[in-house]
């Protein structure tokens, strides 16, 4: 479902991406969403593993700079909406 407009390209954005989310792969290959604003850290063990600030941990096929770049991605898209003091 497409909800808003990326302000940069002019673009539909996915609600997921409107809504606080980045996709990511476990291991198995299933594709989920998950909030950004929720990982404390990433750990690389061999494997990317997101954990949460939950305590809850995260295996994902992603490698950890792709996952960080999708954090920014997200952040980036919401700068423009950010109100600045």
């Amino acid at each position: 479902m497409i909800s808003d407009i990326d302000p940069h390209s002019r673009l539909p954005i996915p609600d997921s991406q409107q809504y606080g989310m980045i996709k990511v792969t476990k291991l198995d290959g299933k594709e989920y969403y998950i909030n950004p604003h929720q990982i404390e850290y990433i750990e690389i063990r061999p494997d990317t593993t997101l954990v949460m600030l939950s305590g809850r941990t995260y295996i994902v096929r992603e490698e950890a700079n792709d996952v960080l770049e999708k954090i920014d991605a997200y952040r980036k898209r919401l700068k423009p909406f950010v109100v600045q003091e």
